[in-house]
């Protein structure tokens, strides 16, 4: 039976996501440099920012992939010293129109694709593991990259990244446009990528492996694409952080590190992509709302992610993923109410 179902093409989804992207990020950048808002809370913005990037690449290996990485810091460091070594090399502070933008963008590139290139290497041997076992390896290969940060100076013989004093002076090129549209590209890219063959492939490794694998599914480069992709978010988001701090210092990507960004993607749903956005934004601006009860607020930080895990194991949204087409769809096609046929015999 034939039905009148109302459907947006898909060349009109990609249009009406393009313009409702273009005006949200300059919507927002113009609210930002207005007078509306202050330096502080444009700061806490851009924190967000870059927090939800590393929501969403952590998302990829462990709510899509269905993987247990704790080592995601590690990432964050490589691409924040890449980025913050390239901007201080090329002087982008100095640098004037159209090569100012390029040194941004070569940085970001450059961090996201050598982080990318960790990811390979530690994704290789430790994605042969799982559970618990590849939880360790990844957390070992977290703590050695921040050894290597803090001590290859004096293998090296001359000064990189400063060892534990810290890499400064780094150029301070993030700015709130910077972010959104890193935060766009990142999430418009791992959408489309987890809606693609490989995509279901990922997903299909999460659900079943023996099955996935069956099928011809090639569960070994698909797992180390997830983590690879994974890596390189992180390397952006990492170079986003340099840009922003303007100093870096190993002891900030630590065993922590990787455990809080980790909760924010437990706390919003692993495998929900708008779910690591709210959790990032929430557990970001939390702390700075409690600023005013600096004595009391790690307190209710901790009962609210202790509360959250007992009455919604699943996260805020689950494995929800926000769809407007979806949306325009069911209101195109509302639902007819069926009501008895009249006539009918009454006993």
């Amino acid at each position: 039976m034939k039905t009148n179902r109302k459907t947006i093409p898909m060349p009109m989804r990609y249009l009406i996501n393009t313009v409702l992207i273009v005006l949200f990020v300059l919507a927002s950048t113009l609210f930002v440099n207005s007078d509306a808002v202050s330096g502080y809370f444009t700061k806490i913005l851009m924190v967000i920012g870059i927090n939800i990037i590393l929501a969403i690449s952590l998302n990829i290996a462990t709510g899509y992939l269905g993987q247990l990485p704790l080592g995601h810091a590690g990432f964050m460091a490589v691409g924040a010293y890449t980025g913050g070594i390239f901007l201080k090399a090329v002087d982008a502070a100095k640098a004037t129109g159209g090569t100012y933008y390029l040194y941004i963008a070569a940085a970001l590139v450059l961090s996201g694709i050598v982080a990318g290139i960790f990811g390979i290497l530690i994704g290789v041997p430790a994605l042969r593991l799982k559970g618990d076992y590849l939880a360790i390896i990844t957390l070992g290969f977290g703590e050695i990259i921040r050894v290597v940060l803090t001590n290859i100076d004096s293998v090296l013989g001359f000064d990189l990244t400063y060892g534990a004093s810290g890499l400064k002076r780094i150029p301070k090129i993030t700015t709130f446009f910077n972010v959104m549209l890193c935060v766009v590209l990142s999430c418009v890219v791992i959408h489309m990528v987890m809606k693609s063959r490989h995509g279901r492939a990922i997903l299909s490794i999460r659900e079943n492996e023996i099955a996935a694998e069956s099928c011809g599914i090639r569960t070994t480069y698909y797992k180390v694409m997830a983590f690879t992709m994974s890596a390189f978010f992180a390397g952006v988001a990492g170079c986003l952080y340099a840009g922003y701090l303007g100093s870096l210092q190993p002891s900030s990507f630590g065993f922590m590190k990787s455990i809080e960004i980790l909760v924010m993607v437990v706390l919003g749903g692993m495998g929900s992509m708008l779910g690591s956005i709210l959790s990032a934004t929430v557990l970001t601006a939390l702390p700075e709302a409690l600023r005013a009860f600096s004595d009391y607020r790690m307190v209710v930080y901790s009962l609210v992610l202790v509360l959250m895990m007992i009455f919604k194991p699943t996260g805020l949204l689950g494995q929800y993923d926000f769809s407007l087409s979806r949306i325009l769809e069911k209101l195109m096609n509302p639902k007819k109410s069926t009501g008895k046929k009249e006539g009918a015999s009454h006993e």
